[in-house]
C-alpha cells in the first residue's frame, strides 16, 4: 500500500470511529484524519505484535480495516479522558 492508501485508510477510519463515538470533538477534517492515521498504524501495530499477523499488502482486508477503526477507536477514547470535552456549550 502506498502512502495515499494510508491516508484514505486513515481518513475513513477516523471518520467511521467518530459515527461510532458521537460526541463534540475538536479537529476537525484535519483531527479526523490524524486521528484515523495514527489509529491505524496502532491497530496495525498491536494486531502483528499481540494476534502474530502480517501487515497486508491489500487494500481491501478486513482484518486491517477493523484493526485501524479499532486503533482510531482506543485514540479518541484516550484523548477523551486525558483532554475532556474542551469545547463549550453555548
Amino acid at each position: 500500500m502506498g502512502i495515499v492508501s494510508w491516508l484514505v485508510l486513515g481518513l475513513v477510519a477516523g471518520v467511521i470511529a467518530k459515527v461510532l463515538l458521537p460526541g463534540r470533538d475538536p479537529g476537525g477534517l484535519v483531527g479526523t484524519t490524524l486521528t484515523g492515521i495514527v489509529g491505524s498504524f496502532v491497530g496495525g501495530w498491536l494486531s502483528t505484535k499481540f494476534l502474530d499477523r502480517p501487515i497486508p499488502k491489500d487494500f481491501f482486508d478486513p482484518a486491517m480495516w477493523v484493526a485501524s477503526i479499532a486503533g482510531a477507536l482506543v485514540l479518541l477514547i484516550a484523548y477523551r479522558l486525558l483532554f475532556g470535552n474542551s469545547r463549550s456549550r453555548s
